[in-house]
């Protein structure tokens, strides 16, 4: 049997949006103002954080972990995108490309470990009140946020190795903003089968094992809030939880939809939306979804506001 002559990829080519480039200037404004958008809101929680004493408690010492790992989530695929969009199309070496996706994978595990993190403390804090001091210590803390970056070396570490054993031929043009899982297993060629087993076996260590965390954490929650005799009572300690129940809904539903479904048939219009919802509009509204439905964010942000007018 003849053997067919194979092109390997050396180099990706990112095409998204050259057949329409119209669209190409008004996306990359739009892109360029969430960036800005997404570095200032998360610098402002970190400060504010740090500055204000009345913040200094476990779930916002997760959550300034949380606000520093979405600038770094950001960073690493929006310029890429506004680059793709200004220049319509990017050339990305074999080793540029693979480094994003670490970067991409690891940021986005932490932020995965960190919500679930966060998750277990709203539990201890609701359910286990006086048990709250003792369980989420200083040194429990750093061990929790410690691991939860180990983790997410871990699997980016593994998911990228594999990802980036498959063999690559011929056409290195990828319908997309950055260089993400699913345009890339659109280029490969021969047997992928261990490789992609280890993906998906990764894929479930990091999201579905979270999204167990949070939801065995919320039902208990759920539970302990029931059992409140007044509304009102159950209305505040609900409200300790909004903020992280809308952050976690937002940036798991879209996970779950990229890479826990049936891709077959969908078009690459369609995951480059998701994409970029997950990528650079979650990580943008993180910050305004905790301090608008938090009233010690809303007023440690008066209190330094205050300081400001009188200096």
């Amino acid at each position: 049997m003849a053997k067919k002559n194979v092109t390997l990829v050396t180099e990706f080519l990112l095409v998204a949006f050259t057949d329409r480039p119209q669209r190409a200037r008004p996306l990359f404004l739009l892109f360029l103002f969430i960036y800005l958008s997404t570095l200032l809101g998360n610098l402002g929680m970190i400060t504010l954080i740090h500055v204000d004493r009345r913040l200094h408690t476990p779930m916002y010492f997760l959550l300034s972990h949380l606000s520093f790992t979405d600038i770094c989530y950001s960073s690493v695929t929006v310029p890429q995108m506004m680059a793709v969009l200004l220049e319509l199309g990017a050339a990305l070496s074999y080793p540029r490309c693979a480094a994003q996706f670490f970067l991409f994978t690891f940021f986005g595990s932490i932020d995965c470990y960190l919500l679930a993190l966060m998750a277990y403390d709203r539990y201890v804090a609701v359910c286990r009140p006086l048990l709250y001091v003792t369980v989420m210590t200083q040194k429990a803390r750093l061990g929790f946020v410690a691991g939860a970056y180990v983790a997410g070396l871990f699997s980016a570490s593994v998911r990228t190795v594999a990802a980036f054993t498959l063999s690559f031929c011929g056409t290195n043009a990828i319908d997309f903003l950055f260089c993400d899982l699913p345009p890339l297993l659109k280029l490969t060629c021969g047997d992928s089968y261990t490789q992609e087993m280890v993906i998906i076996v990764i894929t479930i260590f990091v999201i579905p094992a979270c999204m167990v965390v949070i939801l065995v954490s919320y039902l208990f929650i759920i539970v302990a809030i029931m059992r409140i005799p007044s509304a009102g009572g159950r209305t505040r300690t609900f409200s300790t939880c909004a903020s992280h129940l809308t952050a976690v809904s937002l940036f798991f539903g879209t996970l779950i939809f990229m890479y826990l479904r049936d891709s077959a048939g969908q078009s690459s219009e369609v995951d480059r939306v998701v994409s970029v919802f997950y990528t650079a509009v979650i990580p943008m509204l993180n910050p305004l979804i905790y301090s608008l439905r938090n009233k010690e964010v809303k007023a440690a942000l008066r209190t330094i506001l205050n300081r400001t007018k009188l200096s």
